[in-house]
């Protein structure tokens, strides 16, 4: 008998979160309750980050808090400082939270800084509805001053406009970026509003009275919408991607499937300081830090280890030039100059030999009976 605000699944479809009157409370599938988180009070709107585990919340009073619903603890909670929080949506590819205040701006949170990560002024009134497409490219806003912008989150800057004659209070993305937008008691559906500047909406549909929530099904061509008498189930055709992938998210898994699943997830849980607003940094390296630390090594040990030596080409010999040969050529090399030696000692001992030879067809001749004894 309490008044809810606000309504989320959690990981698994056996639990969700209701934000009731007071405080957070989370129940199973069967409305038992399993937890009241009286730490999170006067909550207005939430968004589960599935991917790391984080049920973020924005309350009345300003504050906006994570809190972890693995280990049950709260991450962080930051004082805005903005007002009354009723407006929020999430970034699905990077996780950042995107925040609409009174004052036409719409702030980009992530719980490791304490201060907005981009401020945009996008409405010249309050904002009342904001959404993020599932790929984090394109937003759509809507504010009192009856206008629909369209913005490129990566460039912030404003692709298209449009004036509703009633001010849209609910926005939804689908898959396949088809954009819902609820404006008092009529529901218009556009398609591609962020390529083109469209003239007409794609849908359109009416209830009795106001509306108040819009949500996508998710692989169907349905559009849930909350309305003042109930509940109405609105089909979209081509709104919802078909294929959907197994590993991802699995609509027929079994129960032991989704407990192997929550298993899994779990281990593979996405730290909260991870959440930033350029995930591809993540994977570069800081090469000012790197380049400190490999200057202080360098003064500290006297020389640089990292240091390469010049390259010097390695000649690798083939045929003619290989190390065989060569040591071959060296053997032939050796053994001529000693071949030239012997050949020089040998013409020395003919040489001397002539010439003995010639002085003594010089001397005179004379011979005894003893000269047959000389050698």
């Amino acid at each position: 008998m309490e008044n809810i605000h606000d309504a989320r699944w959690l990981h698994t479809e056996t639990m969700f979160a209701v934000a009731q009157k007071k405080w957070l409370y989370i129940y199973d599938n069967q409305g038992i309750e399993l937890h009241c988180v009286k730490r999170f009070n006067d909550v207005l709107r939430m968004e589960f980050l599935p991917y790391h585990f984080l049920l973020a919340t924005c309350s009345a009073r300003g504050f906006l808090q994570y809190l972890d619903v693995s280990v049950g603890k709260e991450v962080t909670a930051t004082c805005t400082k903005t007002g009354r929080l009723d407006v929020m949506a999430q970034n699905p590819s990077n996780a950042i939270i995107h925040l609409g205040h009174t004052q036409g701006t719409v702030t980009l949170w992530s719980p490791n800084v304490k201060e907005p990560l981009v401020k945009m002024l996008c409405h010249r009134g309050s904002v009342r509805a904001v959404a993020v497409d599932q790929t984090g490219t394109y937003m759509a806003t809507s504010g009192l001053d009856r206008m629909l912008n369209v913005y490129d989150i990566r460039s912030y800057r404003r692709l298209h406009s449009y004036f509703i004659p009633c001010g849209a209070s609910q926005l939804a993305f689908s898959q396949r970026n088809l954009l819902a937008v609820g404006c008092g008691n009529t529901i218009q559906v556009y398609k591609d509003i962020h390529q083109a500047k469209v003239r007409s909406p794609y849908l359109s549909h009416s209830v009795r009275e106001g509306v108040h929530g819009l949500q996508f099904c998710p692989h169907e061509d349905v559009l849930g919408v909350g309305h003042g008498q109930g509940f109405t189930s609105m089909l979209v055709p081509g709104s919802a991607e078909a294929n959907f992938d197994a590993l991802e998210c699995n609509p027929y898994r079994s129960k032991k499937q989704r407990q192997e699943w929550e298993v899994k997830a779990l281990l593979e849980k996405v730290q909260p300081e991870l959440i930033t607003l350029d995930p591809s940094k993540l994977g570069q390296v800081d090469s000012i830090t790197m380049e400190q630390k490999h200057q202080e090594r360098v003064q500290r040990l006297g020389f640089d280890p990292f240091e390469k030596k010049k390259f010097e080409p390695k000649r690798k010999a083939k045929g003619k030039s290989s190390a065989k040969n060569v040591e071959k050529r060296k053997k032939m090399v050796a053994s001529g100059e000693q071949r030239e030696i012997i050949r020089q000692s040998i013409e020395e001992k003919v040489k001397s030999r002539e010439e003995r030879e010639a002085k003594e067809k010089l001397a005179p001749c004379e011979t005894t009976t003893l000269d047959r004894f000389k050698k």
